[in-house]
């Protein structure tokens, strides 16, 4: 019998194993574009050569107080560390200084990040250059901007919108609940407040108590999305004045960078992220084998939801779903886990409905997830405790992974799907 060997990212190193050729349906991976060779001259070609927008450097005053937005920790694989020393040369040849320009992390409701992570985060030169600071969503000083024709009350960070120039940084994958990530996703969650935060992500959950989780909330779903709709009017409340949006290919590199209009660099970002990541398939799976794609997608289990939801697309009812994750925080955020607390779905959708964080709302899919099939944890032993707590079946290496999935999948000879970038890839059903 003809086997297949798989290599998969697994934190900061990689996961092998072998699976029947004849047993494998596909191998789950996008339509790769190469990286940017000379991300320098690339990225300074967009800021002069903007979409929808005047170049950056005519837009800026000399003495602008300029307000750069970053994405957290978490989304490291912006490689903001490779960018931002791009920005902050440009920002000084358009007569911009350093003592011009803070930083924010646009932590949304994340945690704050520490500054080892902002010199990770921005590089160590930026970091000794330029100010840099945590957006705090729970600050009382906030801004009222107004409401959304969705009721949501818009209040920003009060720095930024004082700002006489706000840029947007970031980059756009697939995301679970906006559609994409990305361009508005830097105001809202990034520096809105936690009220504002919590309004917004309340259309997660449907418009009955005990009917779960919004259907209309999706990866790559946006016309009809109540979420990235009213996340669009916030935005356009704050109207940032530039965007720098990069896309990374199947190997984490920048093979993409969007510049100007917030709105429609963005949108031309995303077509980029469904033209090289969303896959389609003629076949769900008995068994999926996923991994985030390594650290640090798989930082915890929180962000590496995302990879369980794209593996359930892929996955067969009563399936299946491998996933590959070291999360080596894995109880962060904390309050992820208090959810779990609740006896039931329905007890925990009404708890969220009631105090509705993005935590809350991920405990309620991931318990769905639960009834759609098993979902089995490859991750270090000091997790199991949490990964059961979370509704994950843990288990220490590959071989009791594979050994567990054919006995829950009740199938003599499985179908398998494997996800080498299960964090961006999106499963497209052609059936």
């Amino acid at each position: 019998m003809e086997k297949k060997t798989f290599e998969l990212k697994y934190g900061k190193s990689k996961i092998c194993f072998d699976l029947p050729e004849e047993s494998l349906l596909c191998e789950l991976v996008g339509a790769n574009q190469p990286a940017i060779e000379d991300l320098q001259k690339a990225y300074k070609h967009c800021l002069d050569h903007p979409i929808d927008s005047p170049p950056l450097s005519e837009k800026l005053k000399p003495n602008d107080k300029v307000v750069i937005a970053v994405s957290d920790i978490t989304r490291a694989w912006q490689r903001s560390n490779k960018t931002l020393p791009i920005l902050l040369e440009y920002l000084n040849k358009a007569g911009i200084t350093d003592e011009q320009i803070t930083i924010i992390i646009a932590v949304g409701g994340h945690r704050k990040n520490t500054e080892e992570e902002f010199k990770a985060l921005c590089s160590e030169d930026v970091f000794k250059r330029v100010k840099i600071i945590n957006h705090n969503p729970e600050a009382e000083d906030v801004v009222y901007l107004g409401k959304t024709s969705r009721g949501t009350e818009v209040r920003m960070n009060r720095l930024a919108m004082e700002a006489d120039k706000l840029i947007l940084t970031g980059g756009v994958i697939y995301h679970y609940m906006a559609g994409y990530g990305g361009g508005r996703k830097s105001i809202l969650p990034g520096i809105a407040s936690l009220d504002t935060i919590s309004q917004n992500h309340l259309h997660g959950l449907s418009d009955t108590v005990g009917g779960g989780s919004n259907p209309l909330i999706a990866t790559g779903l946006t016309r009809g999305n109540p979420l990235h709709e009213d996340m669009m009017e916030i935005a356009d409340f704050v109207q940032p004045d530039f965007l720098v949006n990069v896309v990374p290919n199947l190997d984490g590199d920048i093979a993409g960078i969007f510049a100007g209009n917030w709105v429609s660099a963005w949108f031309e970002a995303c077509k980029m992220v469904d033209a090289m990541f969303g896959v389609p398939i003629e076949e769900q799976a008995d068994i999926v084998i996923a991994t985030a794609g390594g650290y640090p997608k798989d930082i915890n289990l929180y962000q590496s939801q995302k990879t369980i939801d794209n593996a359930s697309y892929a996955m067969k009812p009563g399936g299946v779903s491998i996933i590959l994750a070291e999360c080596p925080l894995i109880g962060d955020p904390p309050e992820f886990f208090e959810w779990f607390e609740y006896p039931d779905l329905l007890s925990l959708e009404t708890a969220a409905r009631k105090n509705f964080l993005i935590t809350g709302w991920l405990a309620v899919k991931q318990l769905e997830y639960e009834k759609m099939g098993t979902i089995i944890l490859v991750t270090p032993e000091k997790n199991f405790e949490l990964a059961r707590k979370a509704h994950v079946e843990p288990v220490y290496c590959i071989e009791d992974a594979l050994d567990l999935a054919y006995q829950k999948c009740g199938v003599k000879d499985p179908k398998f799907i494997v996800m080498p970038q299960g964090a961006n890839t999106f499963p497209i059903k052609q059936f």
